[in-house]
C-alpha cells in the first residue's frame, strides 16, 4: 500500500477482487478458529445440555457462520475502500475489530470453559458492539451496514439461545 501526496493512505485500485478475497478470506479463516474449540464439544458437553425447542440442528451453525463471516468481510472491505483518512471510517473499522474480537471470544467462553453464563457475559456486549458497528457503517456506506444485518439477527437469536441454555441448565 502506498500513500498519496498529502500523506493519506492510498487504497489499491488495481486489484479489487484480490483485496476483497483477502479480507473475506481473513474473516472466514479467523472465524473458523472458533470451530476448533467448538467442534470437540458438540458431541460431548453440548450434547448433554438441556436445550430449548428452538435450538437448530448442530449442522446448521457451520454454514451459517461461514456465510456471516463472509458478509462481514465484504462489509469491512466496503468501509476500508472508502478511505482510511476519514475519522468515521477509522471509528467504524475500530468497532468492527472490537466486535470481531468479542465474537471470537464467545466460543472459548461458552464451549471451551463449558459455561453458558460466561457465554452470556461475552455475547451481550458483542450484540451491543455489533449495533454500534452497524450504525457507524451506515454513516459510511449503507451497503456495508445492510450486510451486517443478518449477522445482528443471528447474534440476537444466539443470545436468546445462550440465555435459554443457561436457564435450563
Amino acid at each position: 500500500m502506498s500513500t498519496t501526496r498529502d500523506g493519506r493512505l492510498a487504497l489499491p485500485e488495481r486489484r479489487p477482487l484480490l483485496t476483497i478475497a483477502g479480507v473475506v478470506g481473513a474473516c472466514v479463516v479467523l472465524g473458523a478458529a472458533g470451530g476448533l474449540i467448538t467442534a470437540p464439544q458438540i458431541e460431548t458437553w453440548y450434547a448433554t445440555l438441556d436445550k430449548p425447542g428452538f435450538t437448530p440442528p448442530s449442522w446448521v451453525f457451520g454454514p451459517v457462520w461461514t456465510l456471516l463471516y463472509a458478509l462481514q468481510g465484504v462489509a469491512a472491505w466496503l468501509i476500508w475502500r472508502s478511505g482510511l483518512d476519514r475519522r468515521i471510517v477509522r471509528l467504524a473499522l475500530g468497532l468492527f475489530t472490537v466486535q470481531f474480537v468479542c465474537n471470537l471470544a464467545w466460543s472459548p467462553a461458552f464451549f471451551g470453559l463449558e459455561s453458558p453464563i460466561l457465554g452470556l457475559v461475552v455475547i451481550v456486549p458483542l450484540w451491543i458492539v455489533i449495533v454500534a458497528t452497524v450504525v457507524a457503517f451506515s454513516r459510511v456506506d449503507w451497503r456495508a451496514a445492510a450486510l451486517l444485518v443478518p449477522y445482528l439477527a443471528w447474534v440476537s437469536f444466539a443470545t436468546a439461545l445462550n440465555y435459554a441454555i443457561w436457564t435450563l441448565n
